[in-house]
């Protein structure tokens, strides 16, 4: 429900509900008020519910008894104002007044104001002589009018009346439980409304308010649930996409502040065994332990090889800072994949065979296929992968087979060893920044795994996808995939993608 309709009800609540409550209370109380005053009166009507009329003309009758008893004694009594001010005394009605008129002329009345109005339409003098009273009228006033004639001592006709405002004839009793019922209609209708908006607007936006403060002190925890449509129910539903992606980040972040830990302490141990090596070694020349030509060859070889480990490490991180603001350097070249790949594995080979580690080529994409690629980047895609064979072979008979094949559009490449394998639990991770399959960190193996990483990052810049598959004791082949270099206008699109 949108917010503009709860205002349209609110408004409807506000207009319509107290109308059709007051009409209600109208009909039940003035059918409880006419039961009660006629109980057995199958016909009793809301003329009950008006003063009885009867009340009225027994007291103006009696108040016209006394007024011919005084008169039988003073004839001319009705000339006294003193008598006349008694007589509105004792009348002691609201809702009548007394009005003595004398020819045409206004003589005496206890009310100005509707006197000045009634006087014009008052009945004519009838009987002047007869002395007798003329019965009761209704004019156009609304008002009853009790009529009067008499003569003054001048003998000028006058006229005595007692006029009541009909208007004022509704019973005090029904006016006062009515206006009692009106004032509980319009609270029970406030404390409604108060209610409907306390449940629809404030309790939500509370709600919500809450949920923020949350958000603010850091519990990213907090849910908010609402099957709610409209505005609430896309405020909520904002809330909560945006609590789940700052809880993404947040998690993000603390995952890559653990990764930053980690590769800190495994630099530290990394650089921490070439350096201790090395000292080890210099100390051994400086006290002249390498008291021969050949040991002082074997220590300073020995100090080289830890010097270039320290440099690929140092250039590994360099790299990988260039990773996490996506600013490796690419110069892509078209690259003839027979020419390209047989000359890394030439490049590999002298380091294989000095290591005792068996090489295998084999290249079965036709000749003068090419790709695009960085010969750069590409090298060290092929030297990390090995690299990473070589590390954890841990057999005096090594292989390694390297393999080129065609698939159509593309290219695969599949670099495979007999190493000691990769069990199903590390092998999806093995790509992953930081991510080492020996957690022992042994000083033989070493390095920062950021390797593979790097690798998947290079490849996928090209365009390409990389996966791996292993057995444990037996080997791993990573295996990527690098599209042809089909024909120059496919191309230009292939490098504005990059």
């Amino acid at each position: 429900m949108t917010f503009k309709q709860r205002i349209i009800i609110a408004f409807s609540i506000v207009l319509v509900l107290p109308v059709l409550l007051f009409m209600l209370s109208f009909i039940l109380i003035g059918n409880v008020m006419v039961k009660t005053e006629e109980p057995d009166d199958k016909f009793a009507d809301y003329m009950k519910l008006s003063d009885d009329v009867e009340n009225y003309v027994a007291v103006l009758d009696k108040t016209y008894l006394r007024i011919e008893e005084d008169m039988a004694k003073d004839p001319y009594i009705l000339e006294d104002r003193m008598y006349l001010s008694l007589l509105a005394e004792k009348l002691g009605d609201s809702n009548s007044y007394i009005l003595v008129r004398k020819g045409t002329d206004l003589f005496y009345t206890d009310n100005e104001a509707a006197a000045a109005v009634d006087l014009p339409m008052l009945p004519t003098y009838h009987l002047a002589q007869q002395n007798e009273g003329t019965g009761y009228y209704i004019n156009s006033l609304a008002k009853m009018v009790k009529q009067k004639d008499f003569t003054f001592s001048d003998g000028t006709e006058g006229s005595f009346f007692i006029i009541t405002r009909m208007t004022t004839l509704v019973s005090r009793r029904f006016m006062s439980v009515m206006f009692l019922a009106m004032v509980v209609i319009l609270l029970f209708t406030a404390v409604l409304l108060t209610r409907w908006m306390e449940t629809y607007f404030f309790s939500p936006i509370s709600n919500l308010n809450v949920a923020m403060s949350n958000i603010r002190d850091g519990n990213l925890e907090y849910r908010l649930h609402t099957s709610e449509q409209g505005e609430i129910g896309d405020l909520y539903r904002g809330y909560e996409e945006m609590r789940l992606r700052l809880k993404e980040s947040a998690d993000e972040k603390l995952e890559q502040e653990k990764r930053s830990r980690e590769l800190i302490s495994n630099i530290s141990h990394d650089l921490k065994t070439p350096i201790t090596s090395i000292k080890g070694y210099v100390e051994g020349l400086m006290d002249g332990v390498a008291n021969t030509p050949e040991k002082q060859e074997k220590y300073i070889r020995t100090i080289y090889n830890k010097a270039n480990d320290m440099a690929t490490l140092i250039n590994e991180l360099t790299l990988y800072s260039r990773i996490e603001g996506d600013r490796i350097p690419y110069n892509y070249h078209r690259i003839n994949v027979a020419d390209y790949f047989g000359d890394c594995v030439e490049e590999i080979g002298m380091d294989m065979e000095s290591r005792g580690i068996k090489l295998n080529y084999s290249n079965l994409v036709a000749p003068g296929t090419e790709i695009i690629a960085d010969p750069e980047q590409m090298k060290r895609v092929i030297n990390n992968i090995v690299g990473n064979s070589v590390k954890y072979m841990e057999r005096p008979d090594g292989r390694i087979d390297f393999r080129v094949l065609d698939e159509h559009d593309s290219v695969r490449v599949e670099i495979e060893d007999n190493g000691k394998g990769i069990s199903a639990k590390d092998l999806p991770n093995i790509f992953d920044r930081f991510y080492r399959t020996d957690s022992s960190r042994n000083s033989a193996q070493g390095g920062s795994g950021i390797g593979l990483s790097i690798v998947k990052k290079i490849i996928e810049d090209h365009g390409g996808y990389i996966w791996a598959t292993s057995r444990e004791g037996e080997g791993t082949c990573i295996h990527f995939v690098i599209r042809k270099y089909q024909a120059m206008e496919n191309q230009e699109d292939y490098l504005d993608e990059d």
